[in-house]
């Protein structure tokens, strides 16, 4: 580099440096400042040699993480500092212990929970990533600036991708899919959740992520000559009210305007809601659920509301600490708008989430503020000893959860993800309530303990000091607290009776002249087909491997084929690169685009043409899945390690199965059209057909023989223009 391009680089680096303190969301003093400075200082000193992919400064990073952290997230001077130095221990001879002389225990304690996350040795059979997760959620438990700069560190990631190997922005993007963006939805950080989403979009399925753009770009022009329209009727109104406001129309997230036409098997044009109008007032705080609802008055005074699209916000906010009343109305031309109405500080508090929260709350500071929405998602985390795996999809259950109110007997109101059961509620009180529960009423009435709570519900739980869960409480419940809880119960009744029938066993083997030790464990295990030892122990503790089972291993060991059967187990339970050669070779795996053996997996139906790869299983060889598969996210989280590119190609010789759900309006003659246009204008051969109608509406469920993804489609569109078909749906196996 020559000494013109360093000069540059060291203006540029300056000029960032003087935004990140413009920028800030938080007054700062000159102490903070200087505690900034020093930051940065450290920062530029430990990376002075490193470039990142893209061939910059590594400086650039941590100062464009340090002004999400500053502007979008709004956090003070200890996490821009701390955002400043997130990759000093982990990329430098910094140490932590540096960091604390230097600074103070605050800034080093998030520095060392964001090098925990990045540090992590992994461990044989075990998802790497997931194991990952777990650290990262688990460092919640000690201040929640580590998740928040995490997020922060992963957003300045995924803007930055371009210069990355296509298999590595696939992955980043995967996690960013499957745990980041919830996150940051769960921590009210509504903007960063919707960038986050349509960069992992964009990397994930790119030509669907680059269709939609192209649509928004078109439609641009007529979509905020519509925003004009309604703005300019609802300005004349609120200016007769004397409301302080602004209006802003926006376009929906190009994620979300993506899990429509999916969810609803409909194209870009016939998603009805694809923008939305914001209505932000100034008020003081005790009149803004007053002119809230004078705003709502005036919208439908000019449009007329869905009922069943009210959200109302203001009187019970999100758990998230979210607050807004959202309508529906219909608008010029017929069609739907969503208007959401919010006060500033609720804006605020909808952009900024967690920050927001402390600023608006007296005598309280970024130091001690944890809100109880965030303690609420702590109550997750508490079931430490689950496979890595199960606690991170736990986890999960809650982050994207829509919300219902239910009222306990005594009017006070609790918060529950939507589809949440009477038996969850009892666990959302209290542990040992939900723990005791021998029975719920719901408005009075009594309910099975799995009865699904609607908004609104009163609820009254019984207890009983002699009740305790069983296995089949795990599916009556949908929170994750719950299924923790219960599961911490039952692991502990299994460790007791595990103990005991240890215990057991070894009298028994010993009667038999058997020594009970390592290696006769894993043959017990293998000999009765289980998982663990734990599982052994406890089925001898319960009786369900007795006397006489006993002595029929004993039996088996002492003869000659014991030693291939223990073989074969074991071998069985190793991870296999590939399966019995058969017929089918028109996939290739791996850059040399090797022809290696195959199953295609059942939850999602690959078929020719389709867009797949290939995951290698423990006992299973590679099943092949489409990159849409119901299940890829996860797969690419949890085991990117195990990921290996797949492709199709010669297929002529081919046919697979495909089944095609059909709705549309009863009609006579439709089923002769049907099978017409099947069999006779496209020569596919019909496997089985199901038919129905019930009230003038028409269901169908048909599997026909393609030789591959093109013609499949084709039979789609030509059933499509049957009159009378609404819908033609590709099922997959569930």
């Amino acid at each position: 580099m020559t000494e013109i391009d360093i000069e540059k680089e060291n203006k540029a680096i300056a000029r960032e440096y003087k935004e990140l303190l413009s920028i800030s969301y938080q007054t700062l003093n000159d102490e903070d400042k200087k505690l900034i400075r020093k930051a940065f200082d450290v920062a530029v000193d430990a990376h002075k040699d490193q470039r990142r992919k893209s061939g910059e400064a590594y400086i650039f990073h941590p100062i464009a993480v340090a002004k999400i952290v500053a502007s979008e997230i709004g956090l003070g001077p200890t996490s821009i500092a701390a955002a400043l130095m997130h990759d000093v221990v982990e990329d430098t001879d910094i140490t932590v212990e540096d960091i604390e002389r230097m600074f103070n225990p605050k800034i080093a304690k998030i520095v060392e929970g964001l090098t925990k996350i990045s540090r992590l040795e992994p461990d044989p059979g075990v998802s790497l990533q997931a194991e990952n997760y777990r650290k990262m959620l688990l460092t919640l438990n000690d201040d929640v600036r580590v998740i928040l700069i995490k997020i922060a560190d992963r957003l300045h990631n995924m803007q930055t991708m371009e210069s990355m190997a296509a298999y590595k922005q696939a992955k980043i993007a995967s996690e960013t899919l499957y745990i980041y963006a919830p996150l940051a939805h769960r921590l009210g950080l509504f903007n960063i959740k919707s960038q986050l989403e349509d960069l992992g979009l964009k990397y994930t399925e790119p030509d669907v992520y680059h269709a939609i753009l192209s649509k928004i770009k078109e439609t641009k022009e007529e979509q905020e000559a519509y925003i004009s329209l309604i703005s300019n009727v609802l300005k004349e109104s609120l200016d007769k009210e004397h409301i302080d406001y602004t209006i802003k129309g926006r376009p929906k997230s190009i994620y979300s305007i993506s899990r429509k036409m999916k969810a609803q098997n409909v194209s870009f044009d016939e998603v009805y809601d694809k923008f939305a109008l914001r209505i932000i007032y100034s008020c003081d705080e005790h009149d803004e659920k007053f002119i809230a609802w004078k705003i709502y008055s005036i919208v439908t005074d000019h449009y007329r509301p869905s009922p069943s699209r009210l959200r109302d916000w203001i009187s019970s906010p999100k758990s998230t600490g979210y607050e807004a009343l959202h309508i529906t109305v219909m608008g010029p031309k017929g069609r739907w708008i969503e208007i959401q109405i919010r006060s500033e500080r609720m804006d605020e508090i909808a952009e900024k989430g967690y920050a927001a929260h402390y600023k608006y709350k007296q005598g309280v500071t970024e130091e001690n503020s944890l809100d109880i929405w965030l303690n609420q998602l702590k109550e997750t985390l508490e079931n430490s000893e689950a496979n890595a795996v199960d606690f991170v999809e736990d986890f999960k259950l809650n982050l994207y959860a829509k919300e219902i109110y239910i009222f306990t007997p005594k009017g006070e109101i609790k918060s529950l993800p939507k589809g949440a059961t009477a038996l969850d509620f009892a666990f959302s009180i209290h542990s040992e309530i939900g723990i005791k529960t021998r029975g719920t009423k719901v408005n009075g009435k009594l309910v099975p303990l799995n009865h699904v709570l609607n908004s609104g519900d009163q609820v009254e739980v019984i207890t009983s000091p002699n009740q305790k869960p069983s296995i089949h409480w795990l599916e009556f419940v949908t929170t994750a607290r719950a299924r923790n809880k219960i599961k911490n119960v039952l692991n502990e009744d299994t460790k007791k009776t595990g103990e005991e029938g240890k215990e057991i066993l070894q009298r028994k083997l010993r009667h038999l002249k058997v020594e009970l030790n390592e290696k006769t464990v894993n043959e017990l295990v293998n000999f009765f087909k289980l998982k663990t030892s734990l599982d052994l122990f406890y089925k001898v503790g319960i009786g369900a491997i007795g006397n006489q089972q006993i002595k029929e291993f004993v039996s088996f060991k002492n003869s000659n084929s014991f030693f291939n059967f223990f073989k074969k187990n074991i071998k069985k339970s190793e991870p296999v690169e590939v399966i019995e050669k058969t017929k089918l070779d028109v996939i290739v795996f791996g850059k040399e685009e090797e022809k290696l053996d195959y199953k295609l997996a059942s939850c999602c139906n690959p078929i020719p043409g389709d867009d797949v790869f290939g995951f290698v299983t423990i006992n299973d060889g590679i099943k092949v899945h489409k990159n849409d598969c119901p299940n890829a996210l996860s797969m690419q989280s949890n085991y990117a390690y195990r990921i290996i590119a797949a492709k199709w190609v010669d297929s002529s010789n081919q046919e697979f199965n495909a089944t095609l759900k059909i709705i549309g309006i009863d009609s006579l003659g439709l089923t002769n059209e049907l099978t017409r246009v099947i069999s006779n204008d496209l020569t596919v051969n019909i496997r089985s057909i199901s038919l129905s109608s019930h009230a003038g509406m028409f269901k169908g469920e048909i599997t026909v023989v393609v030789p591959n993804n093109n013609v499949l489609k084709k039979l789609i569109d030509s059933i499509k223009s049957i009159d009378g078909i609404d819908k033609v749906i590709r099922e997959y196996s569930k």
